[in-house]
């Protein structure tokens, strides 16, 4: 159970009452965003996910940054962006537990899993394959998004935000991290 009340309709006002009639009105008002509607500055600093998320898809493709995203959030442990990205594998026609990498997706959940575990040492062959494929812009926004992604996994770890209903059928289907078991 989340720790934090999710916000009602009738509880909101001003620029959070117009994102969440917005987000219910399009069906996108998940467990998450009723969380940070308790705070519009914070919501509105956490909706900048999504544009760094379309620039990701600009630069490395759907199939490419979803992986990344769920390599990022699996290896962060946070169940509820994992199953949001197992759900979007699936639906990219991908099993999540038997994906077939190419050398760019090698190195994008190498750099993920790396920037989870130590920030401070991520590798420097990973830094000389990512120039190999993208540029210094690319590689900001693709460092960027793995950080944006992180918030946004804490987040709802921290605040055991609950898994949508939508979710529920493969919440089974979450593999949680276990590097962290002998950390000290």
């Amino acid at each position: 159970m989340a720790r934090v009340q999710f916000v009602k309709q009738d509880e909101v006002t001003g620029k959070a009452k117009e994102a969440y009639d917005a987000l219910a009105s399009q069906g996108k008002l998940t467990n998450m965003k009723q969380a940070l509607l308790q705070d519009y500055a914070t919501y509105d600093a956490f909706m900048g996910w999504y544009t760094s998320w379309g620039r990701l898809v600009e630069i490395i493709g759907e199939k490419a940054a979803t992986i990344y995203a769920h390599a990022v959030s699996t290896t962060n442990g946070c169940l509820l962006c994992s199953l949001f990205f197992i759900s979007d594998l699936k639906a990219l026609g991908l099993n999540p537990d038997e994906l077939s990498l190419d050398e760019k997706e090698e190195v994008l959940v190498d750099l993920a899993q790396q920037i989870v575990k130590d920030p401070t040492s991520v590798s420097d062959e990973v830094f000389e394959k990512l120039k190999s494929f993208f540029s210094d812009s690319e590689i900001v926004a693709i460092v960027g998004f793995a950080t944006q992604m992180i918030a946004t996994n804490n987040f709802n770890s921290v605040l055991k935000i609950d898994v949508d209903e939508r979710l529920l059928p493969i919440q089974g289907e979450f593999k949680p991290a276990t590097w962290r078991e002998n950390i000290k």
